[in-house]
């Protein structure tokens, strides 16, 4: 199956999902289940990939790459959220648009979200619609490689702050230990890097446009909703979060600066 066969049928299951999604979080009244949902968005694209897409042994390895990206990812945000209620970006949604709120969420929120899920998708798509080079060759190794680096940096970076955040001893303090040390977002920094891997992986099957996906990606992260957001947040909650700024780098793992 070619790109041009493969792309209606995983924007179609994207676009299904996330209004199914979007039914659920209107009854249940809390967008933030759609954080969960990303990750698992992912994982139905890359399976749907295996399903219909080229046998190729590229095809397996971006779609397991993808799977295991996916479900890690939807199990730490359960796990995180669980029991928090909804989380206050969407509640500032709620008590800026009332009662439009829910039909204005499936396209701010729900839709966006898959419309940016299929689009970071593609070299997931390209390396699963695409039978050739028939095996696989130094690029699939380095985006796999890049992929491994990017995966221990944002698992092991989510875990570290997941303890951390359990030790009521540690209320109001910044987290600065592990690799959050080096980075003031090691989480990101991961899921930027391996998606620029999956990238490599997508580049290896001939689709140039492949690296559309990280890209998008690592804008998001770095401009819109990942540092920025979190950024602002934490300037504002955590007394001692300016001087961890000036001494932390923000997104590539350095050492520390003296403060």
């Amino acid at each position: 199956m070619s790109f041009g066969e493969l792309a209606p049928v995983t924007a179609g299951a994207v676009a299904a999902l996330m209004v199914i999604v979007w039914v659920v979080s209107v009854a249940v009244r809390d967008a933030s289940i759609v954080d969960i949902v990303w990750g698992l968005g992912f994982v139905l694209i890359a399976v749907l990939g295996l399903i219909v897409g080229t046998e190729a042994p590229r095809a397996r390895l971006a779609g397991a790459l993808t799977v295991i990206w996916g479900v890690r990812l939807a199990i730490h945000l359960f796990r995180r959220n669980a029991g928090k209620g909804e989380d206050y970006r969407y509640q500032a949604m709620r008590r800026r648009w009332g009662p439009r709120f829910p039909l204005i969420s499936l396209v701010t929120v729900f839709l966006l979200q898959g419309t940016l899920m299929w689009i970071v998708s593609l070299p997931v798509q390209a390396a699963q619609s695409s039978a050739t080079p028939a095996g696989l060759t130094a690029a699939d190794a380095i985006g796999t490689a890049l992929w491994f680096v990017g995966f221990v940096f944002e698992s092991i970076g989510d875990e570290q702050l997941r303890r951390f955040k359990a030790d009521p001893a540690n209320q109001g303090k910044v987290m600065d230990h592990g690799l959050w040390r080096y980075t003031r977002h090691p989480n990101y920094f991961g899921d930027a890097t391996l998606w620029w891997g999956l990238g490599v992986i997508g580049l290896a099957a001939g689709a140039w446009w492949a690296l559309i996906g990280p890209l998008v990606m690592t804008v998001f992260l770095l401009r819109v909703s990942g540092v920025p957001l979190l950024e602002r947040r934490m300037s504002r909650t955590r007394p001692g979060y300016a001087d961890y700024v000036r001494r932390t780098s923000a997104f590539v793992p350095l050492p520390p600066k003296r403060s």
